[in-house]
């Protein structure tokens, strides 16, 4: 499977295209849950206008009251071609792929279909907090098997948890984010192969997250894991939601591999009624037309990456990072700096700037916050000021009006 490389950007950095002035007019979460003074670098929110191909499909819709109920398979049929250009994979087929409301909530459906009330689910922290929060909801019982040291899968580790979970001759399932949130690791072919070779020995049924698949970084290939060998019996969850910001407006796709087609022909019916027609509209717009905005984004936030790395190295060398490979988050080790298990708390009251704390994400969290690279280049200086100031107990406001 080859992959396709980003195309040059044909449009300007989205990323720059909006004012700081113009962002606080927005009244989603990023934007209301703290005062005007804190800068908003946390939830994942993105400080772009929509691409264009996307507001003409929405605005159209409206205009015609096109604001039904969903229907058709046109968002699976434009996921599939984006598949096919962008990462090589030409085995995303329409018939066995749902509409869901959304990642998280067809995550739930697709665990319903392979586990029962009391039975693990196995993670890899650190990783999306919801995890926790959705399995726990729907009373299945979190294992982890952490991310070892250089941020990536341990196999090791990921065995003996499949190992104990099936030990009792349950059922479980491995709840796998690829591209993984918060690190930003792009999974290998081979790891994914591995993880699927596991995942049969054992008889656990993995459920992939891959909400992340269209960010990632230049030169680094993204690899869905139904494409692996001995993935036919996984599940997948895609959108668009990530790539384009269109978390508002809610449609997501489960898939399934071969051999799982079955199971996800038993999810219930009326699950498909949650996602917004409108959504839908959005997402197949998105993935049909709006790879050149994307193409803008990623090379935006790939100069993002570089200035943060630099930014860091200057103003706070005592945080440790990674440069992510996908996503438009970072993840920042601050043990050195001598704020505890919660530095958000510290950045947040003493230098007015908004993380996510690393402790919601589990086991290698403390200590540790996500930034969200998905800002116009002066919003990053000026939180990473604001950041470095907070070691000295002040902030002195803002520098820049504008991102």
């Amino acid at each position: 499977m080859t992959r396709i490389p980003h195309e040059p950007p044909g449009e300007p950095n989205p990323l720059r295209a909006l004012t700081l002035d113009r962002l606080r007019h927005r009244t989603s979460m990023k934007w209301r849950t703290y005062p005007e003074d804190v800068l908003p670098l946390w939830v994942a929110e993105m400080d772009v206008p929509l691409a264009e191909p996307v507001v003409r499909a929405v605005t159209e819709a409206l205009e015609l009251g096109d604001t039904g109920y969903p229907s058709g398979t046109a968002y699976a049929e434009a996921l599939a071609a984006f598949a096919g250009k962008r990462w090589g994979w030409d085995g995303l087929a329409v018939e066995r792929t749902a509409v869901v409301p959304d990642v998280m909530l067809g995550v739930v459906e697709m665990i319903k279909l392979v586990t029962g009330p009391g039975d693990p689910v196995i993670v890899n922290p650190p990783v999306y907090p919801p995890f926790y929060q959705f399995v726990t909801h729907m009373d299945r019982r979190v294992v982890e098997a952490p991310l070892g040291a250089d941020l990536r899968i341990d196999l090791d580790v990921l065995e003996d948890a499949f190992r104990r979970s099936v030990a009792g001759g349950g059922r479980a399932a491995h709840l796998l984010c690829s591209p993984h949130n918060p690190t930003g690791t792009v999974h290998t072919a081979e790891e994914l192969a591995a993880v699927a070779a596991l995942a049969e020995r054992y008889g656990v049924r993995v459920v992939a997250d891959e909400i992340h698949a269209p960010v990632v970084a230049g030169g680094v290939r993204f690899v869905p894991y139904l494409s692996v060998p001995g993935a036919e019996r996984g599940l997948a969850l895609m959108s668009a939601s990530k790539g384009w910001n269109l978390a508002g407006l809610k449609a997501a796709l489960a898939l399934a591999g071969p051999a799982a087609a079955a199971d996800l022909a038993r999810m219930p019916e009326e699950v498909g009624h949650g996602a917004s027609h409108l959504g839908v509209i959005a997402h197949t717009a998105a993935l049909r037309d709006g790879t050149a905005w994307l193409d803008a984004l990623l090379a935006g936030l790939d100069d993002n990456r570089r200035l943060l790395t630099g930014l860091l190295a200057e103003h706070l060398p005592g945080v440790v990072h990674h440069p992510g490979q996908a996503t438009y988050l970072a993840w920042l080790d601050c043990r050195a700096l001598g704020f505890g298990d919660d530095p958000a708390k510290a950045f947040l009251s003493r230098g007015r700037v908004a993380l996510s704390s690393g402790i919601p994400f589990g086991t290698g969290g403390a200590g540790h916050v996500r930034l969200n690279l998905a800002a116009s280049p002066e919003v990053i200086e000026e939180g990473v000021r604001r950041m470095a100031a907070t070691r000295n107990g002040t902030h002195d406001g803002p520098r820049e009006q504008r991102p």
